[in-house]
């Protein structure tokens, strides 16, 4: 990996590979085909575009003496960069995600209530799988 794919936490930027070339070929007709440099074009594009919306809603963000990027940051970033047309799906997308992480919290917690356990016990049994962990991978250092 060239050291422009990588930010400077040593992370990479930009959508992988492989979710671009799903993309790709999801959008395309059958008949047609793309080309590596046409994809990897593509997945530069994506990257750029990726890291002005964060930038723009990071400023954002600061202004609003805020130290998290809310979605609110992102759809008013769209809107300064002139993406208006892009505000209701990402506002429509950030509902369904946040119907779906509120379903899935409540099976979370309704899964808690209904264990034969209790919390402390729980915890209990959690330290001990952790001590076991701790002791085979001692074992395994010596």
């Amino acid at each position: 990996m060239s050291d422009n794919e990588r930010g400077a936490g040593g992370d990479e930027v930009g959508l992988p590979r492989a979710t671009v070339n799903k993309l790709i070929s999801e959008i395309l007709p059958d008949e047609y085909i793309c080309s590596k440099d046409t994809k990897d074009l593509v997945a530069e594009c994506c990257k750029e575009f990726i890291t002005l919306i964060s930038s723009e809603a990071n400023e954002i963000c600061e202004k609003d003496a805020k130290k998290t990027i809310s979605p609110e940051h992102i759809t008013s970033a769209l809107k300064q960069l002139g993406f208006d047309d892009f505000i209701d799906e990402v506002e429509d997308i950030n509902r369904v995600h946040k119907a779906q992480a509120k379903k899935d919290n409540l099976k979370r917690k309704n899964k808690l209530d209904q264990s034969a356990f209790t919390q402390d016990e729980l915890a209990a049994q959690q330290e001990m799988l952790f001590a076991a962990s701790k002791a085979r991978f001692d074992a395994g250092q010596s």
